[in-house]
């Protein structure tokens, strides 16, 4: 019996997706719970396993968009022993090894085939063209949907025919090698219309942008229309979370198992900030401001398919070592894509962290429907003026967008002070380690 593999709904506003990567091949046999492809989203890729044991049989090939609910792939739970066949054909091929030893001699003793075949009395054999081949059913069912021609394929059952791991094989070489091959009734693409979205002097490339990238590159200009956006800046010194951390990190590491980091710092600092000035913490929904009452903070995260924020759950209720394993698991499951889409859901106010790749300053974008957006940038050692003397302190510029319908510029900068002087004394912060 024939499973279908559907699209499985994997958020309520996720409509759509594209098979990225097929994990398993037509024809390779799997078990319950094996990853068969990776579905990618405008929001997560989440990889899709398969419900029942049996043979893969796929519908739609790499890189093409599906809906939700259509059916990709399905999978024959009737084969459960995917070594039999695979037993059975050297056993055929044995046989026929044994009938070619036997039949060497009376070969040998002859000139041609059709004086073999005249002594017997019989009219010799001769073997039929290709397209009369005949093929087991499962052998006909892999030539017709993979398009194999099999007058190119010498066959290794009994006789010469065909045995399914000759169209296997040879289904899986074409995709494998590239090999150009021509299909009955479907056009050959050429190396030319490969690259047909290469312009004709090669000097630039159109490419399809990803679900993420097109929701991604949607969503930061419906911020940009929907909001006032304003940013404003101002400087920490770190010395004194440096040298916090510098002391504290061995037994943070040796006792927690994670390492204490800049981020939860910020994290706690900004709960605090929040606390101190609660409009921040809140968003305009048609007439209405909707003040939130919980501290749940997203951590833009950069990865290979584009930025993505994970959300940490009541941030003002952890610990620092539940921040930081927090951050080091997300991170985690970013890179390897296997965030879910509640990971992603709600969140009160965003940080992001452009040091990580050098930026000195920044105007961070609002991440919709949220107010705003704190953004870190790189520790440089840089001369300040402190109590009248001029030393070398590792600063960090620290900038705040927000929504300038519901945060007044006063707001703003009282916010922004406010974690300014709780990375600059962390004795102000709730620290537990």
């Amino acid at each position: 019996m024939a499973i279908e593999v559907k699209i499985p709904a994997v958020g309520e506003s996720i409509s759509s997706g594209v098979v990225s990567v097929w994990h398993k091949k037509s024809g390779d046999f799997v078990n319950a719970g094996d990853a068969l492809f990776t579905l990618e989203t405008d929001k997560v890729s989440t990889e899709i396993t398969a419900e029942k044991a049996g043979v893969l049989d796929t519908m739609v090939p790499e890189g093409q968009e599906v809906k939700i609910g259509e059916v990709v792939a399905t999978i024959d739970d009737s084969k459960t022993a995917p070594s039999e066949e695979k037993k059975a054909e050297p056993a055929e091929k044995k046989k026929e090894a044994t009938a070619e030893k036997k039949a060497a001699p009376e070969r040998a003793s002859v000139a041609a085939p059709k004086a073999f075949g005249a002594d017997r009395g019989a009219p010799a054999k001769e073997e039929k063209p290709a397209s009369e081949r005949e093929f087991s059913p499962a052998v006909r069912r892999i030539v017709e949907e993979e398009h194999v021609e099999t007058e190119k394929i010498s066959g290794t059952g009994k006789d010469g025919r065909l045995t399914k791991g000759d169209v296997l094989a040879a289904a899986q070489n074409r995709k494998s090698v590239g090999e150009a091959v021509s299909f009955p009734g479907t056009a050959t693409p050429s190396p030319a219309a490969e690259q047909d979205r290469q312009s004709a002097d090669g000097r630039f490339t159109r490419k399809k942008m990803s679900p993420l990238r097109r929701k991604i590159a949607a969503q930061l200009v419906m911020a940009q229309h929907a909001a006032a956006i304003l940013t404003t800046f101002n400087e920490c010194d770190m010395s004194a979370v440096q040298e916090l951390r510098a002391k504290s990190q061995d037994a943070f590491m040796k006792k927690n198992g994670a390492k204490l980091g800049f981020m939860s710092f910020f994290i706690k600092a900004s709960v605090e900030a929040l606390k101190a000035v609660p409009v921040v913490n809140g968003r305009i929904e048609d007439e209405d401001f909707i003040q939130n009452n919980f501290y749940d903070i997203g951590v833009a995260v950069g990865t290979e398919r584009g930025l993505i924020v994970p959300i940490i759950r009541d941030a003002d209720k952890k610990s620092f070592a539940d921040l930081e394993r927090d951050i080091a698991a997300y991170a985690a499951k970013a890179r390897e894509g296997k965030l879910k889409i509640e990971d992603l859901q709600g969140g009160a106010f965003t940080i992001s962290n452009g040091g990580v790749y050098g930026s000195l300053l920044s105007t961070p974008i609002l991440n919709p429907p949220q107010s705003g957006i704190l953004g870190m940038h790189k520790i440089m050692e840089r001369p300040v003026a402190v109590n009248g003397k001029v030393e070398v302190r590792p600063m960090m510029y620290l900038a705040l967008s927000y929504d300038h319908r519901a945060i007044d510029g006063k707001e703003a900068v009282s916010f922004l002070i406010k974690v300014k002087e709780c990375i600059e004394d962390p004795k102000k912060l709730p620290l537990d380690f």
